[in-house]
């Protein structure tokens, strides 16, 4: 069984590692200090399993999973995790494995021997109960399918979004990936930091410049960095320029 073990603390994904190994028939294949890493990695080296740790800077531990269900063979994913005993209840009714800090080798042991596949929907509603205000975390990066893989895209880093029939266009300083999300689903997700412009277009907030009077009688939006300037329809004018007399 090929292991990933990602912590970011080292001394506990040392110590993971060496449980790991000495359990029969396992081998550690690679180390990750952080959700994204792991995900990276999680693509080059194809784990059957991932050691995740939860809380963790930059990429955390259940964002990743999300990333990782996307690859084109998804590892099993163990979730190590510090919780205490109410939240652990969220884990136990959504059929997660996981294990609980400081992790023995036993128990983990018992856990690579009945490794589960995880599903989005069991994942979704993991995150749902996990979080103390019952709200799920917005990712913090936005994941996409391309010929080199999943391509992880910073969340603070996107110009907009654009939808065109059944995919949508993210549109970041390194140029354009697809994905598969909703403008809907984006919309709820991060409707704080996106803002619609048209029954097709959300925009950055923080990369907004200006609103402009285009050719008959159209509105268009300036972003910082981006050349090409996005149609405002009639009905989100009004709005739009409430929000940014905010700014």
């Amino acid at each position: 069984m090929r292991v990933l073990v990602c912590d970011d603390e080292k001394l506990a994904r040392d110590r993971l590692a060496r449980l790991t190994e000495a359990v029969a028939d396992t081998e550690v294949v690679a180390e990750a200090a952080n959700g994204r890493e792991a995900v990276t990695l999680a693509q080059s080296t194809r784990p059957d399993v991932v050691l995740l740790d939860i809380r963790m800077p930059d990429m955390d531990g259940i964002e990743a999973a999300r990333h990782m269900l996307k690859l084109e063979h998804p590892p099993a994913v163990i979730f190590c995790t510090a919780y205490d005993e109410h939240a652990l209840q969220a884990f136990k009714v959504q059929a997660v494995d996981y294990l609980l800090k400081p992790v023995s080798r036993e128990e983990l042991a018992v856990a690579l021997g009945r490794v589960k596949s995880l599903t989005r929907s069991r994942l979704e509603a993991l995150e749902q109960e996990v979080h103390a205000d019952g709200e799920p975390g917005q990712r913090r990066h936005i994941s996409a399918r391309t010929h080199r893989g999943i391509e992880l895209v910073p969340v603070d880093e996107i110009r907009y979004f654009l939808a065109d029939q059944k995919y949508v266009t993210v549109k970041h300083p390194g140029g354009e990936v697809l994905i598969d999300d909703t403008l809907k689903e984006l919309e709820d997700e991060f409707g704080e930091r996106f803002v619609r412009i048209h029954r097709n277009a959300l925009v950055a907030v923080a990369w907004l410049e200006g609103m402009e009077l285009a050719n008959a009688g159209h509105y268009q939006v300036r972003l910082k960095g981006v050349e090409e300037k996005l149609v405002v329809s009639r009905r989100h004018v009004a709005g739009l320029r409430k929000m940014m007399a905010r700014l």
